[in-house]
């Protein structure tokens, strides 16, 4: 088993409680090419067609499935999904088992988003994605972007502000505009594989903070109290929405090394001077908004769904529409970060 970086200081019990189930890569098994699909980039996106989730849970083969799927979702970083007939309860039922599968702790399970309305129709782990609550302050990620008139400026990976965040997150979107709207996921792979090999070896050294702090303010706007409970694991809870990771970390499920830092959540390059880590944060997230070739856009159609990995992948909304865009998304809770020593880049496993 990999050792876990200390990146939150834990007790020895939340260590153990909050690595990973497997102590190696997962393999992939063949089960899923029997359907059409075909990479987008050379380094990120692939879409499938023919498979429908519902079926897949009640295919005699789920297990195996979805585990190739986890192979799948965490090497390319994001999958493609048309035309999902599945209820937001099948979602959660499907995200558990995929978390699962993949091997994540056993205190970890579906996350509760801190601005989830209390009694919400949908459930505490389904959050919804609605642009026109964005126009009244409601919605989930709409202040990533609101001190830049870049689109830019709204690239993260989702919760990183938790003590142990996401692994996989799944999005359905079934309300859409005419036209835009697209989405676009980055590689953490390929821009660590971007980095000379002085840089790599220097952020591996470091670890960064993550804070979400306004949240405070949206939720006192809203008039709804911030949920301080248990957000998908015991280590998720109380009110800092702060937390401290590797800049570096390694995915468990492909042993790849990834950059962890985001526009979103990422506030401060710890072990170094503030000008320092503003120069080293600007310059990775350089990396991410100006290398179109570590990018995949996705143009959404009604009922299509996207999984990604979020430990290897940043994403970004485009807002170039008027008209009402609507999803729910479900999150699961993987591992705290950590960055194995022994792991490898993508290029280095797949010599490519």
């Amino acid at each position: 088993m990999p050792a876990a970086a200390a990146s939150f200081s834990p007790s020895i019990g939340d260590a153990e409680s909050s690595r990973p189930r497997i102590s190696h890569p997962l393999e992939y098994s063949g089960s899923l090419n029997s359907y059409t699909h075909s990479d987008l980039t050379p380094v990120i996106g692939t879409e499938y067609s023919g498979i429908q989730i519902v079926e897949i849970l009640k295919d005699e083969r789920c297990d195996q499935i979805i585990k190739d799927l986890a192979v799948t979702i965490s090497s390319r970083g994001v999958v493609f999904l048309r035309d999902q007939d599945i209820t937001p309860q099948q979602m959660r039922e499907f995200a558990e088992k995929l978390t699962t599968i993949a091997g994540c702790p056993p205190s970890s399970t579906l996350h509760v988003h801190p601005l989830t309305e209390e009694g919400s129709e949908l459930g505490d782990q389904i959050s919804v994605i609605s642009s026109e609550k964005q126009k009244t302050g409601g919605g989930l990620t709409h202040q990533l972007s609101d001190s830049s008139r870049l689109a830019s400026a709204a690239w993260h990976s989702d919760i990183s502000f938790e003590r142990v965040p996401s692994d996989y997150s799944m999005l359905k979107i079934h309300t859409l505009p005419p036209t835009g709207g697209d989405t676009l996921w980055a590689s953490g792979y390929e821009v660590y594989d971007r980095l000379s090999p002085g840089m790599a070896a220097f952020l591996e050294t470091l670890t960064a903070t993550h804070d979400a702090s306004f949240f405070h303010d949206e939720a006192r706007r809203l008039g709804n109290p911030l949920r301080v409970g248990v957000r998908g694991s015991p280590l998720n809870c109380g009110g800092e929405l702060s937390a401290v990771h590797p800049v570096v970390r390694t995915n468990p499920v492909t042993g790849w090394k990834s950059v962890y830092v985001n526009k979103g959540f990422t506030k401060r390059i710890n072990g170094v001077t503030k000008d320092e880590s503003d120069m080293l944060l600007q310059y990775l997230f350089n990396l991410v908004t100006q290398n179109h070739d570590a990018q995949v856009r996705f143009k959404w159609n009604r009922n299509d769904m996207a999984i990604w990995d979020n430990r290897s992948t940043w994403h970004c909304a485009t807002y170039d529409y008027a008209e009402a865009r609507a999803g729910d998304r479900v999150c699961s809770i993987g591992e705290a970060p950590y960055l194995d020593m022994r792991s490898k880049s993508r290029r280095e496993a797949l010599m490519v």
